[in-house]
């Protein structure tokens, strides 16, 4: 997910020293997408970051649209379970070498077979540094791969026929094969990969509408895939993503029928959209955690004692509880570890998790001795995109350090999504900065190897720990699972010494639909079963 979680919407600053209660909409912000073709569901999106190329694609804008184009060798269902999706059996033998068959009958929307080499030539590409794709990290289990020198062919990768090839990679591989990086690519994408990415071929559910179904910045407009043959079924004719300037004005299409299906729920309505919505209203647990992420290169807030001083303390100052009630209204639940409740080997007693909890009086002294170490002057910026619904928890936190810390803090607005991450790429936004993570595949080494491994792609606070990092290879190529989850769990004890992000609450899944369309259920990711979706009008 790895994909980053990002969202919309806008809030005035409260003054000094009192928690944001109020909010007022953004104004404007509507989607300039035209009307949806009858038989297709709209759903809302944001721009997608960069082109479609599954091994790329980090956030959920395109992440929502790749999923809906490819399938991979494995696919979750709606609890998380793995389910067969281009592959027919992945075995392994004695040597720990996977042996994968696929399907005969695959093929991508244009009508070519999906062979073996199609998965071999994606992952070796995509794994290969000169490449510098997002995800070229979610291949490091693979014998061979090199995250600094450039692999054209990985070792561990063999096609022994068309349709099967084999893998030398860690126990845990397979688990994590229903994440788009490992989606296979058509031979014709590495004729030019980069416009391959504006008009992609998948071999999914669905297929773009055409060579303009990508109108950047207003809609990207999709098909059901008459060649898809796999497990799964689509009740509709496609999905027209409109693209929304801000969550609030999705509210509003959704209210006035212009829209479909909402996949979260502006902070801004949270206290009424079960009642406005009724039954149609989306209220669940979803893998998904919100954080507070400060770079290890800031001034001050280093992997240094005073670094680990002032990130306890800041942690400590932040009342979630009361944010969780009079923001989201008890729609989040406040963070005791780095990962989500829903999945295996969470625990809410980790040693270190009570730096999660509000503490002003420990804060307050924590961070005194940081100032004994070094003076901290200046204003703590506290940056998010406001195209999404952050700005008022984001406020609140600032407000909360300021009335326990007695420091200058303030928002830092960013008004892209976009440009927010590029900054958080650069290591210049100069602050604390919300982050997010929704999980690619359900387990806890999801929410922790992306995001806090040594150079990692979504590192953006650019930790680095010796100790956690051979934790987690440790944990990742152990053969017994609970032995596994044990080594996880010690991981997250390293985090938690050291806070290279503040965990602050799981957020739950809230949503909403149309009365034009029926069965919406939204998955274990918190996104909707798009293809389950069917039209009533």
């Amino acid at each position: 997910m790895a994909r980053s979680r990002m969202a919309m919407g806008m809030l005035s600053l409260a003054a000094a020293g009192a928690l944001v209660l109020t909010s007022c909409s953004g104004g404007g912000g509507e989607s300039d997408a035209g009307s949806t073709p009858e038989g297709r569901i709209s759903v809302n999106n944001t721009e997608p970051q960069k082109g479609l190329l599954p091994a790329d694609t980090t956030e959920v804008g395109g992440g929502k649209v790749v999923d809906a184009l490819w399938e991979g060798l494995v696919y979750y269902d709606a609890e998380g379970a793995t389910q067969m999706g281009v592959a027919e059996s992945i075995e392994s033998g004695d040597d720990g070498v996977w042996t994968v068959k696929l399907r005969e009958d695959a093929v991508f929307s244009d009508g070519t077979p999906v062979q073996a080499h199609n998965f071999v030539d994606a992952w070796n590409y995509a794994a290969n540094v000169d490449n510098a794709l997002g995800n070229q990290y979610f291949f490091s289990p693979i014998k061979g791969f090199s995250e600094t020198e450039p692999v054209e062919e990985m070792e561990g990768l063999k096609v022994v026929d068309d349709y099967t090839f084999t893998v030398d990679a860690s126990p845990d591989f397979p688990d994590r094969l229903g994440y788009s990086a490992y989606y296979p690519l058509p031979d014709v994408a590495f004729d030019d990969m980069e416009a391959f990415g504006q008009n992609p071929i998948g071999n999914g559910l669905y297929a773009f509408d055409g060579d303009d179904a990508w109108k950047h910045d207003v809609e990207i407009n999709l098909v059901a895939n008459d060649s898809y043959v796999g497990p799964r079924e689509v009740s509709n004719e496609g999905i027209h993503f409109k693209i929304y300037a801000s969550l609030d004005a999705a509210y509003v299409d959704l209210q006035a029928g212009n829209l479909d299906v909402l996949d979260q729920i502006p902070e801004t309505s949270f206290s009424v959209f079960e009642d406005e919505l009724g039954d149609r209203a989306i209220n669940q647990a979803g893998a998904l955690n919100t954080t507070l992420t400060i770079s290890a290169n800031l001034p001050h807030f280093g992997e240094d004692e005073e670094g680990k001083l002032r990130r306890a303390a800041l942690s400590m100052a932040i009342d979630r509880d009361e944010i969780i009630d009079t923001i989201f209204e008890g729609t989040n639940i406040a963070a005791t570890d780095f990962s989500s409740p829903v999945v295996d080997g969470y625990k809410d007693d980790l040693e270190g998790s009570e730096k999660l909890q509000f503490n002003p009086e420990e804060a307050q002294k924590l961070w005194a001795e940081a100032n004994e170490i070094s003076e901290f002057e200046g204003t703590i910026e506290v940056a998010t995109n406001t195209d999404g619904p952050h700005l008022a928890w984001i406020e609140a936190v600032a407000n909360q350090w300021i009335n326990t810390l007695g420091v200058e803090a303030a928002p830092k607005p960013y008004p892209t999504f976009q440009a927010f991450l590029d900054d958080r790429e650069a290591d210049t936004v100069g602050g604390p900065f919300r982050a997010g993570w929704q999980a690619d595949y359900p387990g806890m080494y999801n929410f922790m190897q992306p995001l806090y491994y040594t150079g990692a792609s979504s590192n953006h606070g650019f930790y680095a720990n010796e100790e956690f990092d051979n934790m987690l290879d440790e944990a990742v190529n152990s053969d017994d699972h609970d032995q596994m989850i044990t080594k996880l769990q010690d991981a997250q004890e390293i985090l938690l010494e050291d806070l290279p992000s503040i965990p602050l609450w799981y957020q739950g899944t809230t949503g909403g639909y149309s009365e034009r369309v029926d069965n919406v259920a939204f998955g274990w990711n918190s996104v909707p079963l798009f293809n389950e979706i069917t039209v009533t009008e």
